[in-house]
């Protein structure tokens, strides 16, 4: 990951740090154990404990796929974050399509397929005091360049490069990805 690059090219004004990690357990758990106030993104060239839905793990190959936290702390109303997911989603459909003319389908509630196998999970967790939240961790993994899955997920996992056959830009995806998040948030922070 070309941490430089991206730190360089990433101009979004909600994102105030960005942390790279070679190898790290997992970039949610990482954003959820820091005390600081400061919106973040966290990135991790090999995840070696990622979290999927409902606790399941997610398989990350190192060096080969996107997994990254999203920390803000919008102070916004709970009801303003009905479909929220779903609309990570959205975004994240988006940038890939605007980039690559790719369509991805999105699976209710955080998954992203690419011809019918899971491409990319959304796992999004709020901290709330009463109906304020006040944290928010917004964590994606995205299968860019890798090419062998585990057995027991061979059959609905893919990869950017096992359906396209060619190499991906990481750096280049996180970039409009971010660009997107970036409308969404802005839209969730708008009047709050």
């Amino acid at each position: 990951m070309d941490i430089k690059y991206l730190k360089k090219n990433i101009n979004q004004k909600f994102i105030t740090e960005i942390e790279y990690y070679e190898e790290l357990d997992s970039t949610h758990i990482l954003a959820k154990e820091t005390n600081e106030k400061i919106s973040k993104l966290i990135i991790a060239d090999n995840q070696i404990g990622g979290i999927g839905t409902k606790g399941r793990k997610w398989h990350s190959e190192a060096y080969k796929n996107i997994a990254m936290t999203l920390v803000i702390f919008p102070n916004c109303n709970i009801n303003k974050m009905k479909n929220f997911t779903i609309e990570i989603a959205k975004s994240i459909k988006e940038a890939i399509k605007n980039l690559y003319d790719y369509e991805l389908t999105i699976k209710e509630p955080n998954d992203l397929l690419l011809n019918g196998k899971k491409i990319c999970g959304i796992l999004t967790e709020a901290r709330t005091l009463k109906n304020s939240v006040r944290e928010l961790y917004i964590s994606i993994g995205f299968n860019v360049n890798e090419k062998n899955f585990p057995d027991e997920i061979i059959n609905i996992a893919t990869s950017l490069n096992k359906e396209m056959n060619k190499e991906f830009n990481r750096e280049e995806i996180i970039i409009e990805i971010l660009k997107y998040l970036e409308i969404l948030i802005k839209k969730l922070l708008a009047n709050t």
